[in-house]
């Protein structure tokens, strides 16, 4: 009984006596809100590098100093893919303005004499002689629009 008090004691001291968590952030990331303008560019591009191997890691992980330094790491791929969206948007205008260029206002079916012609060759035909152009009494305008 006494061996297990023991043991079990023991196992406690060293949770408690064990850290479990350490801060990843140097001194140069803790006030780096202050520090900014006053670091060379070599410095701010290695810590601009130490701060993105640390955004890969599980973002729980970082220290509140780490999070807060993000912000002057700079815009990151935002530019290129505003470019990038940009790009495929005026590609499509330009395909759009192409096309209504190009092609001709209406096609031919859709001129009045066309209809005309269409409701004509559906009732020679009887197309429809329940309730469409075909029947009894029909009132509508068939095909034309």
């Amino acid at each position: 009984m006494f061996r297990f008090a023991s043991r079990f004691n023991s196992t406690i001291f060293k949770k408690i006596n064990y850290r479990n968590a350490s801060t990843i952030s140097n001194p140069t990331i803790a006030n780096i809100e202050t520090q900014w303008k006053a670091l060379s560019e070599a410095e701010k591009s290695s810590l601009i590098k130490k701060l993105e191997d640390l955004q890969k890691q599980d973002w729980n992980k970082l220290s509140v100093d780490d999070k807060r330094a993000e912000p002057f790491m700079g815009p990151g791929h935002t530019g290129k893919v505003i470019i990038g969206i940009g790009g495929v948007l005026a590609a499509s205008l330009a395909f759009l303005y192409v096309t209504k260029v190009l092609v001709p206002e209406q096609p031919r079916t859709l001129t009045k004499e066309w209809q005309e012609a269409t409701n004509e060759k559906m009732r020679s035909q009887k197309a429809d002689p329940i309730t469409g152009i075909s029947s009894e009494g029909y009132k509508g305008k068939g095909f034309v629009h």
